[in-house]
């Protein structure tokens, strides 16, 4: 047994699937040292986790690696139901026009592919065969121990985040309670090709009712990247079951070993219920999963912390577990960053837990609501509901971070503090001759401030952004959005000028007078104000950076 000397690190993430990637990757972003540790020799090779939202291509967007994302992905575009061999429902995935991105499937694999190369290149590799398997924290650190082929390790670091799944080691050594329970189905899921005739990009959900209208018999296909590929999940028959796990700690979630469904048991399912007669061919992985559904009772304690199916696991209706945890990540990284640099306010990191649990809480009870009685549980409008799927309806007002809503706003007056910025076209400046979003201006930005003014002049720019720079030094990058300016009105501006000639930053924001908008790193409006002042802004920075 090999034992070396503790080698130090800013923070340790434990676990490489999506939601650590994702959160080594944005600290590696922003200079923060991380190390990434998985038990695992090599990715593994499943369709697991498929469905990625339009909220995570907006995360990907910002970070940078978006594009490879789109080449590697296939569109979702919808879902044929059946029942009993008779179509009943076809949803088609629509979102507002000004929403950037529509709904994808992409393999997990794919997913750890492309995050892991983005993080490749700042120099950063996931250890593999490498498990935490202890640790200890005290008011400086955390001290762990980890475990690979070339024997045992001490490291030592600032701050810990469990990304190691719905079995976490952090979650355990924290004594966080997982209360919840478990579905009694057994599910099988494979890989395969088939030969309908189906429309492209549209899933597939076949069931069979019994006399009393029961289900008793379930087929779910997602399309995946190839032709008529896709990912299928079907109840187990009786020769594949067995009993589940029992015991009060007995976490039962995802995969299982031993039982590997072979192609005759999938083409049976298929023979049951397909909407057309099909073969099913080229099974590249099958396995056999049960569902659980939990929530901690709190997102971390003192430096460690849990994120994705550490912290919460549930039925994977409407493909949220995997998007929930990467913006898990996401909020995390970023104020773990500003601690680390020594930039941020005392209570910063206990956001975390504020702003995030109540999201996974409300994922948890939603998506076990639909796994029982379909997403009709919900009795939302379909422009509601296909917003909410997208995961761009989650938000933090309320949040300890973001500034209250004043008498002045309210419903139908734009995005309030604490709501996901949303994006717009039709920006243009003074050189670029093509119109531009105004995702294009936040794309690798960290807090920024849009000023925006209803006519040409820029009278009072200059003293916002010095009151920022002053009290957040180095910290927000200032712009402002004009509703109309001439060229010379731009002469000697402080801050970039862009303007706003359609009129899509002023309806999308539902403004009309000056106002101010602060964009926290992670997409969300921390603050709005209007008018802008300078000691509005200072109070909201304060709650960020400090005094």
């Amino acid at each position: 047994m090999v034992h070396s000397k503790a080698a130090v690190t800013d923070v340790l993430v434990a676990g490489a699937g999506p939601v650590g990637l994702t959160a080594a990757a944005e600290l590696r972003r922003r200079g923060i040292s991380c190390r990434i540790v998985d038990r695992l020799p090599a990715r593994l090779p499943y369709a697991k986790a498929v469905g990625i939202q339009p909220r995570t291509l907006e995360i990907w967007d910002r970070m940078g690696f978006v594009r490879a994302a789109l080449e590697a992905a296939v569109p979702m575009r919808g879902q044929l139901t059946y029942v009993n061999g008779v179509e009943r429902f076809r949803l088609d995935l629509v979102l507002p026009p000004e929403v950037p991105y529509r709904f994808a499937a992409l393999p997990q694999y794919e997913t750890e592919r492309i995050i892991e190369e983005y993080l490749e290149g700042f120099g950063t590799r996931v250890e593999r065969g490498t498990e935490l398997v202890s640790f200890v924290q005290d008011a400086g650190g955390v001290t762990g121990r980890l475990t690979s082929p070339a024997g045992e390790e001490e490291v030592r670091t600032r701050f810990l985040v469990g990304c190691d799944g719905a079995h976490s080691t952090v979650r355990k050594g924290l004594g966080l309670a997982f209360a919840g329970g478990s579905f009694p189905e057994e599910y099988m899921l494979a890989d395969i090709e088939v030969d309908w005739d189906l429309p492209y990009g549209y899933g597939v959900r076949a069931m069979h009712h019994d006399a009393r209208g029961a289900v008793d018999d379930l087929l779910v296909c997602i399309p995946l990247p190839g032709d008529r590929r896709y990912r299928v999940s079907m109840l187990v028959p009786p020769e594949l079951s067995t009993a589940a796990p029992q015991g009060a700690d007995a976490v039962v979630h995802g995969l299982e070993g031993g039982r590997v469904p072979e192609l005759g048991h999938v083409q049976a399912v298929l023979d049951r219920l397909s909407p057309q007669p099909t073969t099913a061919s080229a099974l590249r992985w099958s396995s056999v999963f049960r569902i659980g559904h939990r929530l901690v009772d709190r997102y971390g304690e003192g430096r460690v912390f849990v994120a994705g199916d550490a912290a919460h696991i549930h039925p994977p209706t409407g493909a949220q577990g995997m998007n929930t945890g990467i913006q898990d990540a996401w909020n995390l990284a970023w104020k773990l960053a500003l601690t680390l640099e020594g930039a941020g306010a005392p209570g910063l990191l206990a956001s975390y837990d504020a702003e995030r649990r109540p999201v996974g809480e409300e994922v948890v009870g939603r998506t076990v609501r639909h796994a029982a009685e379909g997403v009709q549980a919900d009795p939302e409008d379909a422009d509601t509901l296909m917003m909410r799927e997208a995961q761009l309806l989650v938000g933090y007002r309320g949040s300890p971070l973001v500034q209250a809503a004043g008498p002045e706003d309210g419903d139908g007056c734009g995005p309030l503090p604490g709501d996901r910025a949303p994006d717009c076209g039709g920006l243009s400046g003074q050189i670029a001759a093509y119109p531009l979003r105004l995702y294009d201006l936040l794309r690798g930005r960290e807090h920024v401030l849009l000023l925006y003014g209803p006519g040409p002049a820029l009278d009072g720019l200059a003293g916002l952004a010095s009151a920022v720079r002053g009290f957040a030094p180095g910290r927000v990058q200032v712009c402002a959005v004009l509703a109309e300016a001439a060229p010379e009105a731009e002469r000697g501006a402080p801050v970039p000028v862009y303007r706003d000639g359609r009129g899509e930053f002023a309806r999308m924001y539902g403004v009309r007078e000056p106002a101010a908008f602060v964009v926290r790193p992670d997409g969300y409006l921390g603050a709005r104000l209007c008018p802008p002042t300078v000691s509005g802004l200072a109070a909201h920075f304060s709650a960020v950076f400090g005094s």
